[in-house]
């Protein structure tokens, strides 16, 4: 019986899952099974898959999303360690290997990350992202407040995962920070392996461009999760500063895919939950998308962004938001 089950649902993922499969055979360590599952592909990915049926599991369902297809892929595993790995993204060779050594030396360990470079469309590097440089410790209140997940770049020890239960699926997007925000309250340990072990690849069709959905589903999660009556009373009595990040990360992702009206509204709300007086509040916004833009491999127009319409409407009410607090007080 394999150790590490790796699960990959796929959709139209013609294009990518040879390679995306080749990376799993290219692995030093080869105590593996391989579980695609296909949620409805109308494209030639059965067929591609074909040479490779004896070394792969392969499962068709109608398409039901992502979250259905990772939970059917995780009933169908034999494994005692799961990695969930999107059909366009690549491991390196070492990456399994070296996260089994972490959860065979540290039994107390369920999930393992990782660091990840993003790629375009062809592999080619864009940026490394090595988020243990400022995000040393991974417990309960630095996963709230940064969120770095990649699903890919991660590997669960199984029995964390049958004891946390099935992945939303009635989320598209924002399944994996549900997850792991279940996890990490379950009192979960995470660690790092402090290496760049998958390429995380960027393309037009990637799922996390739809941006509306993707802020929608974040802002549902984030608070579902403080609705909760089991929170840790400090980690309640400090939600803002976890629900802070998440707006101006959102309003980030909105810019970034040209939702600009939209970014105005989540900033905003942002307003409500920021750490810093109004008027600096702004300087951190702005920052903050320089900092994104940078992991991002471009550079931020900060011209453009501050003579922009939405960004002058946003300062005037932020300069009447702060006029008016101070008139209060």
């Amino acid at each position: 019986m394999a150790k590490v089950s790796v699960i990959i649902p796929t959709y139209n993922g013609s294009r990518y899952i040879c390679q995306t499969i080749e990376s799993i055979l290219s692995q030093t360590y080869q105590d593996w099974e391989i579980i695609v599952v296909d949620d409805g592909s109308v494209d030639a990915t059965a067929a591609l898959l074909n040479p490779y049926r004896d070394r792969i599991r392969y499962y068709y369902q109608a398409n039901q999303g992502v979250a259905a297809a990772r939970n059917f892929g995780l009933a169908m595993a034999r494994g005692c360690y799961i990695n969930f790995l999107d059909h366009d993204d690549v491991l390196l060779p070492q990456k399994l290997a070296l996260q089994v050594a972490v959860f065979q030396e540290q039994p107390q360990v369920g999930m393992v990350h990782s660091g990840w470079r993003r790629v375009n469309a062809w592999a080619e590097p864009l940026t490394e992202i090595k988020p243990w440089q400022n995000i040393p410790h991974l417990d309960l209140h630095s996963w709230l407040k940064w969120m770095p997940v990649l699903f890919s770049a991660m590997m669960f020890r199984r029995q964390w995962l049958d004891k946390v239960g099935d992945l939303d699926p009635s989320l598209k997007q924002a399944c994996d920070v549900d997850l792991i925000q279940r996890l990490a309250l379950m009192g979960c340990t995470t660690v790092w392996v402090k290496r760049v072990t998958t390429l995380y690849r960027q393309h037009r069709k990637n799922d996390s461009l739809n941006t509306l959905v993707q802020a929608q589903e974040c802002w549902k999660v984030r608070k579902k999760f403080f609705a909760r009556t089991d929170l840790p009373p400090a980690i309640q009595k400090q939600k803002a500063q976890y629900l802070y990040p998440t707006l101006v990360w959102m309003a980030w992702r909105l810019y970034y895919t040209n939702h600009w009206e939209e970014m105005k509204a989540v900033l905003l709300q942002a307003l409500n939950y920021s750490p810093y007086p109004y008027l600096e509040t702004v300087q951190h916004w702005i920052n903050a998308f320089k900092v994104q833009a940078s992991q991002h491999d471009t550079e931020l127009d900060l011209e453009a962004l501050t003579h922009s319409k939405e960004w002058q409407q946003l300062l005037y009410l932020v300069h009447h938001e702060a006029s008016s607090r101070q008139f209060q007080t």
